[in-house]
């Protein structure tokens, strides 16, 4: 029995599937799309065990077609290729049912690993179904993710682990042959973090670990066996979220100390320098914002020299930039104030752009009245003139109300005399 009990356990069929209902439950946005066998090519995106492989299997199975897989931490460019040119001879190739290339971590794959994939995916040689943990938008390349659909998977819930556990026992046939009673399952639902195969690893270890019957699964048992044995730092589990958010609220507490500790634990956990520094970047602006914009041009600037540097070095230059934002002034009003606008937008739709204030290219659109009235403000003295820019429902609307620091106090009494009383400064 050497293979691993959540491999043992599986699902082959939709049916079978736990979990990820906004995909494929009723009225999942796959749904229709696996039942009639015409799927495009995807990017599954999510934490681990959220049964990204898993469903990329199944899609394959329902809708009858030929799976080939590739893991991006073992395959090259000539393994991509060998693949691609054998699907291409495969019976499915001028059929909807053309075969399908699963690639495993596909945000592991360089530029020139990813462009190769692209002549295949816009021909149809073969649907693309890529796995990744890590944002879409940042490790994969443009031209393959405007050819792609991406869905998010979520972690697995509390209902979800429970059904997890329940399969196994039902299904598994060493499990079946034990007499295991799941007395209490917080820790062990706890110490997942969301991962269906962590948990079902953990079970298993539990379930080896006991020499005699019954089993008593309880809080305690996973305390003393498995806890201890818990790396420090488990950079694609819960350790992973808890320490990033103390990393982040050290800094946005504006402790350069605490910043520094959480840092150096997630540098010595092997972290992904560009995860931490995307984080600081995100931070700067989120967190910083304009009580200090240096913070932003800053974190960009560590964004690129890490990723040019690489370990050991960068942890040099991730300190710098940790402990230059968390002893930055602190201001969240831009963030505030694309969120006002955004749930303005919900709740009034999309408004008129007012007529003085559109684009007036041709003289159809100038006879129309477009542009008409509009006052070009370096024409006027200080570069302004005072004009409505907003829709006239909702005119006068303040967004943005600058934090209490020096920066920004500047900027309120810069708006003040610009718009006197109109926005409330």
């Amino acid at each position: 029995m050497n293979e691993p009990l959540a491999e043992r356990i599986r699902p082959k069929t939709l049916k079978e599937y736990i979990s990820q209902q906004h995909l494929i439950g009723k009225g999942g946005a796959l749904t229709e799309q696996i039942k009639k066998g015409i799927v495009p090519s995807l990017i599954f995106w999510g934490p681990p065990g959220t049964g990204k492989t898993t469903l990329a299997n199944i899609i394959a199975n329902e809708s009858g077609r030929p799976f080939y897989t590739l893991s991006a931490i073992s395959s090259g460019v000539k393994d991509v290729r060998e693949v691609i040119e054998r699907a291409k001879k495969s019976d499915g190739l001028f059929t909807s049912k053309n075969p399908i290339l699963f690639i495993d971590e596909i945000h592991r794959f360089s530029k020139s690993q990813q462009d190769s994939l692209l002549g295949a995916v816009e021909k149809g040689w073969v649907t693309l179904i890529g796995a990744t943990t890590e944002n879409p938008s940042f490790e994969v390349i443009p031209a393959l993710l405007s050819r792609c659909q991406v869905y998010v998977l979520n972690a697995f819930g509390k209902k979800d682990l429970e059904a997890l556990l329940n399969r196994a026992l039902e299904q598994d046939a060493f499990l079946k042959s034990k007499k295991i009673e799941l007395k209490e399952t917080e820790a062990l639902l706890r110490l997942s973090g969301g991962d269906g195969r962590k948990l079902l690893n953990i079970f298993e270890l539990l379930v080896n670990s006991e020499n005699s019957e019954p089993i008593t699964i309880t809080d305690e048992l996973v305390k003393t066996k498995v806890q201890k044995n818990t790396v420090l730092y488990d950079k694609t589990g819960e350790q992973h979220y808890d320490i990033i958010s103390a990393f982040i609220k050290s800094v946005r507490g504006s402790d350069p100390n605490a910043a520094v500790y959480w840092l150096a634990r997630m540098i010595e956990g092997g972290e992904d320098v560009k995860f931490i520094a995307r984080r600081m970047v995100i931070l700067a602006s989120e967190d910083i914002g304009n009580a200090n914009p240096t913070a932003l041009v800053m974190a960009n600037a560590t964004f690129q020299a890490v990723n040019t540097i690489g370990y050991p070095e960068a942890r040099i230059i991730l300190s710098q930039c940790a402990i230059y934002l968390a002893s930055s002034p602190k201001s969240n009003a831009s963030y505030l104030a694309i969120g006002k606008a955004q749930q303005k937008i919900k709740e009034t739709g999309d408004l008129s752009v007012p007529l003085h204030i559109r684009n007036s290219p041709t003289k159809l659109m100038k006879d129309l009245g477009y542009g008409k009235g509009y006052a070009y403000a370096h024409d006027h003295q200080d570069n302004f003139m005072e004009q409505e820019f907003l829709p006239d429902e909702i005119a006068g609307t303040t967004f943005y109300n600058p934090g209490n620091n020096a920066r920004e106090n500047a900027l309120r009494d810069f708006l003040k005399k610009r718009w006197k009383d109109k926005y409330g400064y």
